[in-house]
């Protein structure tokens, strides 16, 4: 069985724990993939690179065209810009995915929560464009593009159709910025008009962020901006359990990352109690890609094994610390194993 070259990149904090984690559910489940590891964020200045972000792993993100990276600290409020934005903007990678489900076994105050976040990854108030106008004023350039808009709303609704949703449901503050939210939310609405089968729909974002506290199970999939993309995703996150249970993929034209959408959590980092389910479930999503992708259903059956894996688990109680369980990291990699 040939084998398909994914990067991956351990990260900082409790990534190398985790990354740990997926390696050997990946393997228990016969995923045919080749590890080629490469290192990125704190991890990759300690180990001797000027630069959190090396152009060898970029350029082994581009050459492989897929990768799985772990969680990569930024510090806040000074010191070097995000790896995470930094990987999207070179590599393209211009939506993000993230998929919010109920899970059996996590209790929460909201069922049956079904909601897909997809955010434009390249543009708005994350191009990092900042300025010192004058001593103690500063400005921060936000920034929409056409071209951007465009995708990212096709990208949305091609995403809705592949996968049998019936509704995007597009947030915005278009009647502050009018030029900028203006052109995404006209031409969200525009590109919608192709996909007769699927309802649009829009709200201002302050009313649609009251609407989803209210009852979350009335959305489907959600189209922001980056900026509100980020905030978002993690509200929606909060309603499944938080984000030790939400998977990420951020996805380009010729290539995709896959990863887990919490913190390096350096207060745990080395004590092996880290929570692995996000990543894991991220892997999956990386294999279902490759089977889409590249026709290979093996990938396809071992997603599906290590998700009915971590589905059981979760639903017999074996779960970690955060979640009000007893087990840690290498127990409930144990678990979804054993259930595989």
């Amino acid at each position: 069985m040939s084998k398909h070259q994914v990067v991956l990149i351990p990260g900082d904090g409790i990534g190398p724990e985790i990354t740990r984690a997926v390696r050997r559910v990946f393997e228990a489940a016969n995923a045919p993939i080749e590890w080629e590891e490469h290192l990125a964020g704190v991890s990759a200045m300690e180990a001797g690179n000027e630069q959190p972000l090396p152009d060898a792993t970029v350029d082994a993100v581009k050459a492989a065209g897929i990768a799985l990276k772990g969680p990569c600290t930024t510090p806040v409020g000074h010191g070097f810009t995000s790896v995470n934005v930094q990987l999207r903007k070179r590599c393209d990678l211009y939506g993000a995915i993230r998929p919010i489900r109920n899970l059996a076994g996590v209790p929460t105050r909201f069922d049956d929560v079904d909601i897909v976040v997809i955010r434009e990854n390249t543009e708005g108030l994350y191009s990092g464009i900042e300025n010192e106008v004058a001593p103690g004023v500063v400005t921060s350039l936000k920034v929409a593009t056409e071209k951007g808009c465009t995708r990212i709303a096709r990208f949305a609704f091609e995403y809705a159709r592949d996968k049998g949703r019936k509704k995007v449901t597009v947030f915005h503050k278009a009647n502050i910025m009018k030029l900028t939210d203006g052109m995404f939310m006209r031409i969200s609405e525009e590109v919608g008009k192709e996909y007769p089968g699927i309802e649009y729909e829009q709200l201002i974002i302050d009313a649609g962020c009251m609407r989803l506290v209210q009852d979350p199970t009335r959305f489907d999939v959600l189209l922001l901006e980056n900026l509100y993309g980020d905030v978002i995703s993690d509200l929606c996150a909060g309603f499944v359990g938080g984000l030790g249970v939400v998977p990420g993929a951020n996805i380009g034209t010729e290539g995709a990352i896959f990863e887990a959408v919490h913190g390096s959590a350096p207060d745990i980092a080395g004590k092996g109690v880290a929570n692995p389910l996000a990543f894991i479930m991220s892997g999956v999503m990386l294999l279902n890609y490759l089977a889409d992708q590249r026709g290979d259903e093996a990938c396809r059956a071992a997603a599906d094994r290590i998700k009915k894996g971590y589905n059981q688990a979760l639903a017999d109680g074996e779960k970690t610390g955060d979640l009000g369980g007893k087990l840690n990291t290498q127990g409930f990699v144990d678990a979804v194993i054993a259930r595989m």
